[in-house]
């Protein structure tokens, strides 16, 4: 079990913590962990304005992430926090990891491939090819890519924490491109304790 999180419960559920939270941070690779430090998670019953769900600030070797979980899902607010997390680390890359993870999404693009592995991606990925204009915006690409990459890693380390399945559809990202995206991540930052990131049937 990591040690490297500290949660916080100010919210009254117990559950959504030891069932949850510390079960989600416990699947966090090492190699992922030390991109962002020591790591202090505080569950609140709501945070202003209403409609914010999390915020997170990082500086000083930590991270803080304060998440909503009075009226919210459990299992949405572990997921939350794993977002967070991915918004984090993608501040962290090198820019030879920047580089690996754009082309990536440009051969997904060249491949015309409209889906994106959630809302937030793909709301952004929307905007990006809105315009021609857009479309040739540096700044907007980089704003995709990093949705993209903070969802991504959120389910991938979903997917080590517990089985999870795949949603198909055209909004959400063919499993083709979601295994690319996952096994790029699987060796950025390798499983630990045993977890694997597909069952031994789906192995390469």
């Amino acid at each position: 079990m990591i040690t490297w999180a500290e949660v916080v419960d100010y919210s009254g559920s117990p559950e959504t913590v030891s069932e949850y939270v510390r079960p989600a941070l416990d699947s966090v690779p090492s190699s992922l962990a030390s991109r962002l430090g020591a790591c202090v998670v505080i569950l609140r019953p709501g945070l202003e304005p209403p409609q914010t769900v999390s915020r997170w600030k990082a500086g000083g070797g930590r991270i803080e992430v304060e998440l909503a979980a009075g009226e919210a899902e459990p299992h949405d607010v572990a997921l939350e926090l794993l977002l967070c997390l991915g918004q984090a680390v993608w501040e962290t890359l090198a820019p030879e990891e920047t580089a690996a993870w754009l082309k990536l999404l440009d051969e997904e693009i060249r491949a015309k491939v409209e889906g994106e592995i959630d809302e937030d991606a793909l709301e952004e990925k929307r905007r990006l090819f809105s315009s021609r204009t857009l479309a040739r915006s540096s700044r907007r690409l980089l704003r995709y890519a990093g949705a993209a990459f903070a969802g991504t890693l959120a389910e991938y380390v979903h997917a080590l924490w517990h089985d999870v399945g795949v949603r198909v559809g055209p909004e959400h990202l063919p499993p083709k491109w979601l295994r690319r995206r996952l096994e790029l991540f699987e060796r950025w930052f390798p499983p630990e304790g045993g977890r694997r990131l597909f069952p031994p049937e789906y192995s390469a």
